[in-house]
């Protein structure tokens, strides 16, 4: 019975060496801290932050445009203080007006 099984293995299989490469790649696919799933799920992450990382690089070259500009154009700096801050100058009153939202 067990002579039965044992000629349906491939002649390559019954060589202990292809049995041991074998168990080696069956250990680094699945049971290693590194296994395939690991790899995907890191490579996945990977790309998932190299988009982050081109967004954030096109979004400082924005501010420094802008801080430069500010720096160079006070009427611009004078503007983006009223806007953002509420600034006012010495001779001038700021009314803000609260909507109430239901």
């Amino acid at each position: 019975m067990l002579k039965q099984y044992l000629d349906k293995i491939p002649s390559g299989l019954k060589n202990r060496y292809s049995l041991t490469v074998l168990a080696f790649v069956v250990w680094m696919l699945f049971f290693d801290s590194n296994d395939a799933f690991m790899l995907y799920k890191l490579r996945s992450e990977l790309k998932t932050i190299k988009s982050e990382k081109e967004y954030f690089e096109v979004k400082i070259e924005e501010t420094k445009l802008d801080l430069d500009n500010l720096l160079n154009d006070k009427e611009k700096l004078e503007k983006f203080a009223r806007e953002k801050y509420l600034m006012k100058n010495n001779n001038e009153d700021i009314f803000v007006i609260a909507l109430e939202e239901d």
